[in-house]
């Protein structure tokens, strides 16, 4: 069982700054893949970025130059700094992580946090 915690969400000015975390707590052998989604209302979900075990990163289009993702692979923690923060980043922000939880046993499990809410202003 593995459980994952995110926070550092708010309100904030656009223009301003945020600084999401994620914390991976649980048996946890090794993290292949941690990444942040998020969802506004009355959208689908959206794969905002990716960091995987080499550090390769991934973001969408709409955030390339404003957000960086990043990990602490001995916190078991991952971040996603946002700068340049647009009315449309509102949105709740989610947690992903595949997560390998057992020394012998390859297979990896899929889990997800509850999400935080950033809410830009304009």
């Amino acid at each position: 069982q593995v459980h994952l915690e995110e926070s550092g969400g708010g309100l904030v000015q656009a223009g301003g700054s945020l600084r999401l975390s994620c914390v991976a707590s649980g048996s946890i052998f090794s993290i292949s893949a941690m990444r942040w989604y998020r969802q506004a209302p009355g959208k689908q979900r959206e794969l905002v970025a990716s960091i995987i075990t080499g550090n390769s990163t991934m973001y969408t289009d709409s955030v390339k130059g404003r957000f960086t993702i990043s990990r602490d692979n001995t916190k078991n923690t991952v971040y996603l700094q946002m700068h340049s923060l647009k009315p449309e980043d509102t949105a709740v922000y989610y947690c992903y992580a595949e997560v390998r939880t057992s020394s012998v046993n390859t297979l990896t499990y899929q889990w997800w946090g509850q999400g935080t809410q950033v809410t830009v202003s304009s």
